[in-house]
C-alpha cells in the first residue's frame, strides 16, 4: 500500500485546483454539493425511508408498541366517563362497581405506560442504527471522490455533512418516528372510539379540527427556508473554524488572528440571524395550533353539556360529556405534538438534503472492468504526448514525453507553477490526462486497478503529514503487518533512529494531531522512513528534502541514493545542487519541457537551467 494516497496527505499536493464536478440531479440537470435546496421534501422522504428499511424489525416492533400503547390510552376515557356515571351524587356511589373498574384502569394505565416506553426504545435503535449507516455511507463516498471535489470544497462543510447533519437527521427521525406512529395511530384510533359512541359529536369533533392543520401547514412552509439557510451557514462556519484551527500557527505569525476573527464574527452573526428567524418562525407552530385546539375543546364542551340539557344535538351523559372532551383533546394532540417539534423536523430536513447533495455528487471514475493488478512492477515510466489541465480553458502540460527505463533518476525542475508536482499527480491518477498516454511497464496506466498502481510508488513531500498516533504506527503506515525491527531499520536508514529513541516513550511514543510539538525537519524523517519501509518500484520525491539542515540532508541523501539504486525516481527539485547526479535533467516552464539532458550538458548548453543554476550561486 502506498503510504501517501490517503485524502489527508494527498489535499496538500495540488493547490489553485478548482475542479467543478456536477451532481446527479433527481431529474433536472446537474446540481452543485452547495444547492440542497432543490431536494423536493417528497425525494428526501423516500430516500430517508431507505435507510430505514433495513431496521424492519425495529420499525415493527416500534409501530406495535405505539398501536398497544394508543389503543390502551383512548380506552381509558371510556373507563373515566363509565366511572363517572357511576357516581350521581353525594352517598349515591356505586361501589361494588366502581372498585372493578378503578382496578381495571390502573392496569390499563400501567400497560400503556410499559408499550410506550417500548416504543421509545425502539425508536431510539431505530434511529442510531439509521444515523450509523448514514455515516459510514457519508464515509465511504468521501473515499471514492475524485481529489479535484475534495480540492474545490471546504473541508470543514464537509465534514460538517458527515457530523453535524447525520446527527440533525438522527434526532429528527428520533422524533418525527415517534410522532408519527403515535399521531397517526391515536387519530385513527380517537374516529373509531368516538363513531362507537356517538356520530354527532364525532363529526363536530373532525369538522373544526382541520383548521388546526392549515394553520401548521402555512407555518411550516414558512420557516422551511429558513432552516435551510441555517444549515449552510453552520456549514461556511464549520470550513472557517476548520481552517483557523488547523493553521494556527500561520495565522498567528502574519497577525491575520483579527481579520479571522471579523470573519467569524460576520459568519457568527449571520447565523444567529438565520437561527433566530428560523426558531421565530418555528415557534409560532406549536402556541398557534394550541390555540385553534383550545377553541375546538370549548365548542366540543358547549355543545356536549347542550345536549346533556336539551338532548340536543346528541342525548349524552355526563360521563359521555366527559369521554367526547378527553378524545378531543386526544385527536388534537398529534397536531400539537408534530408542531412542537416541527424545528428538528425542518433541521433534519435540511440537513438530510446537505448529506444528499453530498452523496450524489459525482464519483472518482472506477476502474475499468477489465483493469489488471500491477504484480511485480519493473518501474519503467513513458509520458506519451500528455495534455492536462485542471481548468478547460487554462492550459497546464502540453504535449509532455518521457521516457524511464526502469532505475533511471528524473529530476524535475522550473519556476514555481510550471506542472511539476501536477506530473506526478498524473502518474498517481490523483487525475487523469486529458490526452495522450502514460505507460508504466508497457501498458496505459488506466489499465491498472488505482490500487495496485499506487502501491508500486513510494512519494516523499515537501508537506508532511502525521496522524495522531505511535511512531512506530506512523513509520509503518504504508505497512501495517511491519515487524518492530522493520520499523527501527527503516529510521535508521531515514536517519531519524537517533532522535526517536531521545523521546520519552521512543517508538511507543504517541504523536499529536499533524506531528505535535515535532520539528518540521523530525515529521519529514519519519516520513521518509515511512516510504523506505515500503520499498517501492518507483519513488516520487517533492523536495523531500526541503525541511532538513544541510547536514542531516547530506545523510538523507546518501540514504536514497541506496533507496534509489535499481529504482525509477523522479524528482522535483528546486535546490539544484541536490539533483547533479540524476541520469536526465527535465526543465520546464510554463507546462512545456524546454530543455532535457544531464547537469553538466545542460550547464554546457548555457539555456533556462544554466541561468537558474547560476542564479542559486551568484553572489
Amino acid at each position: 500500500m502506498n503510504p501517501y494516497t490517503s485524502s489527508g496527505s494527498v489535499v496538500t499536493m495540488t493547490a489553485n485546483v478548482s475542479g467543478n464536478d456536477s451532481l446527479n440531479d433527481l431529474g433536472d440537470g446537474p446540481r452543485q454539493p452547495g444547492d440542497p435546496e432543490r431536494y423536493p421534501v417528497g425525494a428526501v422522504t423516500r430516500r430517508l425511508l431507505g435507510y430505514v428499511r433495513p431496521h424492519r424489525i425495529s420499525f415493527t416492533a416500534s409501530f406495535v408498541s405505539a398501536a398497544i400503547s394508543v389503543i390502551l390510552q383512548l380506552y381509558t376515557p371510556i373507563l373515566i366517563g363509565e366511572g363517572i356515571d357511576l357516581i350521581v351524587a353525594a352517598g349515591q356511589v356505586d361501589f361494588d362497581a366502581l372498585l372493578p373498574l378503578v382496578t381495571k384502569l390502573a392496569i390499563v394505565v400501567v400497560g400503556a405506560a410499559a408499550f410506550q416506553w417500548l416504543q421509545g426504545y425502539c425508536v431510539n435503535r431505530l434511529s442510531y442504527e439509521t444515523v450509523r449507516d448514514m455515516r459510514v455511507e457519508a464515509s465511504d463516498k468521501l473515499s471514492r471522490m475524485p481529489l479535484s471535489f475534495i480540492d474545490s470544497h471546504a473541508h470543514g462543510d464537509l465534514m460538517s455533512r458527515v457530523v453535524n447533519d447525520v446527527d440533525q437527521v438522527g434526532d429528527g427521525l428520533l422524533q418525527g418516528f415517534t410522532q408519527l406512529f403515535t399521531g397517526v395511530i391515536t387519530i385513527v384510533g380517537t374516529l373509531a372510539f368516538m363513531l362507537s359512541i356517538n356520530l354527532t359529536m364525532t363529526l363536530v369533533v373532525v369538522l373544526v379540527t382541520p383548521l388546526s392543520i392549515f394553520a401548521a401547514g402555512a407555518i411550516a412552509k414558512l420557516s422551511n427556508k429558513s432552516f435551510t439557510a441555517q444549515q449552510r451557514i453552520q456549514g461556511q462556519l464549520g470550513g472557517h473554524i476548520e481552517e483557523y484551527v488547523g493553521e494556527q500557527k500561520l495565522v498567528d505569525a502574519f497577525a491575520y488572528g483579527p481579520h479571522a476573527q471579523q470573519r467569524f464574527d460576520a459568519l457568527n452573526a449571520e447565523l444567529y440571524t438565520a437561527g433566530e428567524r428560523a426558531q421565530f418562525m418555528g415557534s409560532l407552530s406549536n402556541p398557534g395550533t394550541r390555540f385553534i385546539n383550545n377553541i375546538i375543546y370549548a365548542v366540543v364542551a358547549v355543545i356536549g353539556c347542550v345536549g346533556v340539557i336539551t338532548g340536543v344535538p346528541a342525548a349524552l351523559t355526563v360521563g359521555g360529556v366527559q369521554i367526547f372532551l378527553s378524545y378531543a383533546n386526544q385527536y388534537t394532540k398529534p397536531f400539537n405534538e408534530v408542531t412542537n417539534v416541527i424545528t428538528q423536523i425542518q433541521t433534519a430536513y435540511a440537513s438530510a438534503r446537505r448529506m444528499f447533495a453530498l452523496l450524489d455528487a459525482r464519483e472518482q471514475e472506477p476502474d475499468a472492468a477489465d483493469a489488471v493488478e500491477l504484480a511485480a512492477p519493473q518501474g519503467e515510466v513513458t509520458f506519451e504526448h500528455v495534455d492536462f489541465s485542471y481548468v478547460p480553458d487554462r492550459k497546464l502540460l502540453q504535449d509532455i514525453c518521457i521516457e524511464a527505463k526502469p532505475g533511471m533518476r528524473f529530476a524535475l525542475v522550473g519556476p514555481t507553477g510550471c506542472g511539476k508536482t501536477t506530473l506526478i499527480n498524473l502518474l498517481l491518477r490523483f487525475y487523469d490526462i486529458d490526452a495522450g498516454r502514460i505507460m508504466v511497464d508497457g501498458r496505459s496506466s488506466r489499465d491498472y486497478t488505482r490500487a495496485s498502481l499506487r502501491r508500486a510508488f513510494g512519494m516523499v513531500l515537501q508537506d508532511t503529514w502525521l496522524f495522531e498516533g505511535t511512531v512506530a504506527e506512523n513509520i509503518a503506515y504504508g505497512c501495517p503487518d511491519a515487524t518492530r525491527e522493520q520499523v527501527i531499520e527503516a529510521a535508521k536508514r531515514a536517519h531519524a533512529h537517533k532522535f526517536i529513541v531521545q523521546l520519552p516513550g521512543g517508538y511507543d511514543t504517541v504523536i499529536g494531531e499533524d506531528g505535535g510539538t515535532f520539528s518540521q525537519g523530525q515529521k519529514q524523517l519519519l516520513c521518509i522512513a515511512r516510504v523506505m519501509l515500503t520499498d517501492p518500484a518507483i519513488l516520487l520525491l517533492d523536495e523531500a528534502t526541503s525541511s532538513i539542515d544541510t547536514r542531516t540532508e547530506l545523510q538523507v541523501q546518501a540514504a536514497f541514493d541506496e533507496l534509489m539504486a535499481g529504482r525509477t525516481s523522479f524528482v522535483v527539485a528546486h535546490r539544484l545542487s541536490t539533483i547533479r547526479n540524476a541520469d536526465c535533467i527535465l526543465v520546464m516552464r510554463d507546462g512545456e519541457i524546454i530543455e532535457r539532458g544531464t547537469h553538466d550538458e545542460l550547464l554546457a548548453a548555457g539555456g533556462f537551467y544554466a541561468e537558474l543554476y547560476r542564479s542559486q550561486f551568484a553572489q
